[in-house]
């Protein structure tokens, strides 16, 4: 019943038509947060719906095996692209977290925005059209709309409402996303060329562009294109340079936004669309991607230790943290890619977790400098009981979301690899290290300056123990969520044809 409503074009337009009930509220921000908040909040209430009916929505026949909704219809006939949209257990997981991470950064930007605060809302809205239109999308025509449809608002998002050295963060920002997606659009028309030349039909569809007979030369140019696009989001060594100043000098919705999903788009494309259409050249390039994946894990770290301003710290730890859902993908084996794409929920929950408390901070002291805060835990005994907690998760702790992603991870790939899991093991103890120092000058050490601070308030409050309460329920009971991803990780590995 439910594949006779277009459910998926409603989860992607339902935000986009949200900015039109603002546009009457151009001078009412207050309202204008209300309305824009409500409208995150209903895209929230269908997916978890979604979620809720996945087991009735899996026995229900669709065209495509393991997907729960497909919705196709003709678009651009003339050339051959149509509006595929599909959501399976992956997908379904995505959009959740895209749902809730935009709930959660538009009650953490509820004061903290002031000036065009009505233009800030509308471009949140659009941008979590266009990630849902990423999570969702069939057909790599749309999928490449959707894809440069997220990238706009968040350069607006830094350029104006960001801080410090904006322009440079943005443009630096634009530059490398926009080179990665070129190559990859050049990808997607070769792509349906050679599939017209060979079949006698023009398409942009994923799963008749699988079937595509590709000699491995040029499955390995090809294959390059989407993964130097998908690894600058990611983002991969040495392509992720962009991350720490756009993360440095984003406001804190942007900065949950961009690790919370953007990230997550990298992974998923290269999950949904790389492998898939290339796998002879993804399983040749298997060694590259684990290299730049340990390297980034080591690099990142080491440089997170140096780092003096708390937000810098917690964006060159994503890198690090990210290398391990890299890892996981580069093995494609069943229980490592399960991991791998648990392990990009997880990491948008508590890295978002951590943006959103130093953005608390930061609002009360104006200042993120490491060395300018101590005896927190006196102060603000609730936000640095938050902040304690997320960075325990951060670091791995058992009983905490990342330790399962983490552990599925490396337990999934020690067989094909075990000198990538020894090293891999080896890079888990450096985020102890430089959060471990993190917590003890911020919360615990004596202080250094006679600060005035607020403690958390209700709305605040709210916020990080709807974080809380998921980070400790993947980490005790991850089950449902394995569940819901296991065909679908089953039908791409190729166990389950």
């Amino acid at each position: 019943m439910c594949n006779n409503y277009p459910l998926l074009t409603i989860l992607i337009f339902l935000p986009l038509a949200g900015c039109l009930l603002l546009l009457p509220l151009w001078g009412r921000a207050s309202l204008a947060r209300m309305v824009a908040f409500v409208v995150a909040v209903f895209e929230l209430a269908l997916t978890v719906w979604l979620y809720a009916s996945w087991q009735g929505l899996e026995k229900m026949p669709t065209r495509l095996p393991g997907y729960l909704l497909l919705e196709d219809a003709p678009w651009i006939p003339s050339f051959g692209i149509r509006y595929i949209l599909g959501l399976d257990g992956i997908s379904l997981l995505m959009v959740m977290l895209t749902s809730f991470t935009f709930c959660v950064a538009l009650a953490v930007s509820w004061n903290a925005i002031k000036e065009r605060a009505v233009l800030f809302l509308a471009l949140m809205l659009v941008m979590e059209t266009g990630i849902m239109g990423v999570f969702l999308s069939l057909d790599l025509a749309l999928f490449y709309l959707f894809w440069e449809i997220m990238l706009i608002p968040m350069f607006f998002l830094i350029g104006v409402w960001g801080h410090g050295r904006k322009i440079y963060s943005t443009i630096k920002f634009f530059l490398f996303t926009m080179f990665g997606s070129l190559l990859m659009l050049l990808a997607i028309i070769a792509l349906h060329l050679l599939h017209a030349q060979q079949s006698g039909t023009a398409t942009f569809s994923l799963h008749d562009l699988i079937q595509t007979q590709i000699p491995f030369a040029t499955q390995l140019w090809l294959f390059a294109a989407f993964f130097l696009a998908f690894a600058i989001k990611f983002p991969l060594f040495p392509l992720h340079t962009w991350l720490p100043d756009a993360h440095t000098d984003a406001p804190t919705a942007g900065s949950v936004i961009l690790a919370g999903l953007l990230l997550k788009t990298g992974s998923y494309g290269l999950i949904r669309f790389g492998y898939p259409l290339f796998p002879q050249a993804a399983e040749a390039m298997t060694p590259l991607f684990y290299t730049l994946a340990l390297i980034g894990i080591f690099y990142a770290s080491l440089i997170a230790f140096a780092q003096e301003d708390m937000k810098r710290l917690i964006a060159y730890s994503s890198i690090g943290h990210m290398g391990y859902v890299a890892i996981g993908i580069a093995s494609w084996q069943p229980v490592a890619l399960s991991g791998s794409i648990l392990q990009m929920a997880n990491h948008g929950v508590t890295t978002g977790a951590l943006f959103c408390l130093i953005g608390m901070l930061d609002e009360r002291a104006h200042t993120r400098e490491i060395a300018a805060f101590g005896g927190l835990w006196g102060k603000i005994p609730l936000w640095s009981f938050f902040f304690l907690i997320f960075s325990l998760t951060s670091m791995g702790l058992p009983g905490l979301n990342s330790f399962v992603g983490e552990f599925l991870i490396l337990a999934g790939t020690i067989k094909q690899s075990p000198l990538v899991v020894v090293l891999s093991f080896v890079g888990i103890i450096l985020p102890l290290i430089y959060m471990v120092r993190l917590v003890q000058e911020v919360v615990f050490q004596q202080e250094r300056q006679p600060l005035v601070l607020m403690d958390l308030n209700l709305r605040e409050i709210s916020v990080l123990v709807a974080l809380l309460v998921l980070d400790v329920w993947v980490g005790v009971h991850p089950a449902p969520l394995l569940d819901m991803i296991h065909l679908p990780v089953q039908i791409l590995t190729g166990v389950v044809p």
